[in-house]
C-alpha cells in the first residue's frame, strides 16, 4: 500500500506543477519584454506545452497505479515517467535554475523528488 501512496505521490506533484505552469504564463511571456509577436508566441507555446507534458506525466502515473499497479504496461510508464522527469530535471538545472524567479529554481528539485517517490514506488 506504501508503494502506491509514494507513486500517488509522485504522480501528484507532477500533476499540480504543471496546472500550476498555466497560471503564471501571461506574466513570464511579459516579462521577456519588447519582443516580435512570432517570439511571444513561441515562449507561450513551450510554456504551454511543459504544463501539459507534466500533466500528462502525473495523470498516466496516476491513472495506471488505479487501474493497474503492477504489470507491464504499469512498469513501463513508471520507468518512462522517471526518466523524462530525471531528463527535465538536468535540463531545468542547467537552465532555468540560472534563472532569478524562484519558481524555475524549484523545478530541478520537483521533478527529481517526484522522480524518486515513483522510483521508490515502483521498487516496493
Amino acid at each position: 500500500m506504501i508503494d502506491q501512496i509514494l507513486i500517488y505521490i509522485g504522480g501528484a506533484v507532477t500533476l499540480v506543477w504543471g496546472i500550476a505552469h498555466l497560471y503564471p504564463t501571461k506574466s513570464i511571456v511579459k516579462g521577456f519584454g519588447e519582443i516580435s509577436a512570432d517570439n511571444k508566441h513561441i515562449i507561450t507555446m513551450e510554456w504551454i506545452i511543459e504544463s501539459a507534458a507534466l500533466i500528462f506525466i502525473g495523470f498516466i502515473v496516476i491513472g495506471v497505479t488505479i487501474i493497474k499497479p503492477s504489470g507491464i504496461i504499469s512498469t513501463f510508464t513508471y520507468l518512462s515517467s522517471i526518466s523524462i522527469l530525471l531528463v527535465l530535471a538536468i535540463i531545468s538545472f542547467f537552465t532555468g535554475y540560472k534563472v532569478k524567479f524562484i519558481a524555475f529554481k524549484l523545478c530541478p528539485y520537483l521533478f527529481s523528488f517526484s522522480a524518486v517517490l515513483i522510483f521508490l514506488g515502483y521498487m516496493l
